[in-house]
């Protein structure tokens, strides 16, 4: 059995197919990209055939037959299992995961504890993470995670499918690599990305002590620029450019 992701339109079709949450359905031929029923096992690559815009998203499981793509994550089986409808924003989560559970943090993992630190990864499938305030975490790798948790700090990824996380406040997270995720969940927290990213963003009452909202939106070059700082501010995306 193979679990990851799937797309559909608004009413839970797919090529014309008619899917219900939480029943399995079975083909007898497999394809990839042809027969059979597909699904995508890192959740940002669905976004790439069913755009949020008026789309829909499982988790799903998938057995049977099993053919998988060269180009990317996608899975063509003989059955599939639609388990539960997550939306963009599980979406969105579920791609953190991804790619965070596939970073080496044992064996390529940068770390900094000290104020005014920098901590620095350029392979693959590496950490750089920094604890103290005014310091910056940087990844060039694919697959990567540069965490910040200290105050007034930088987190960035140039690497795709990457993941740059600040906690803290006053904050900065940037991300430029192919369908990576900027996350600035710290008070006063701003955060940019790439065409086609991800940015996730929180926003605090007015002395920092709770968080009132926490959105996720898309790099799409219209509503969102790209390389663009962003803040949540009443609900909504600000440039403070």
């Amino acid at each position: 059995m193979v679990k990851g992701y799937k797309g559909f339109d608004k009413d839970l079709k797919c090529r014309d197919y008619q899917f219900e949450i939480g029943k399995t359905f079975e083909e007898p031929e497999v394809l990839v990209c042809e027969k059979g029923f597909h699904f995508c096992e890192n959740p940002l690559d669905v976004l790439a055939y069913y755009p949020p815009s008026e789309s829909r998203y499982a988790e799903v499981e998938g057995d049977g037959k099993i053919e998988k793509h060269d180009e990317d994550s996608k899975v063509a089986c003989s059955r599939l299992h639609v388990k539960a409808e997550i939306g963009l924003t599980g979406l969105i989560n579920a791609g953190v995961k991804f790619i965070l559970d596939r970073v080496k943090w044992d064996d390529a993992k940068e770390s900094q504890t000290e104020d005014y630190s920098a901590a620095t990864n350029t392979g693959h499938y590496s950490a750089a993470t920094n604890t103290g305030d005014y310091s910056v975490a940087t990844n060039t790798g694919h697959y990567s995670a540069a965490t910040n948790t200290g105050d007034y700090s930088v987190a960035t990824n140039t690497g795709d499918y990457s993941v740059a996380t600040n906690t803290g406040r006053c904050s900065a997270t940037s991300v430029e690599g192919k369908e990576s995720v900027a996350v600035a969940i710290g008070f006063k927290n701003k955060a940019k990305g790439a065409l086609g990213c991800w940015i996730v963003l929180s926003e605090w009452d007015e002395n920092g002590n709770h968080i009132k909202d926490v959105q996720c939106v898309k790099v799409d070059g219209e509503k969102i620029k790209p390389d663009t700082w962003y803040q949540l501010q009443n609900g909504q995306f600000v440039d403070i450019e």
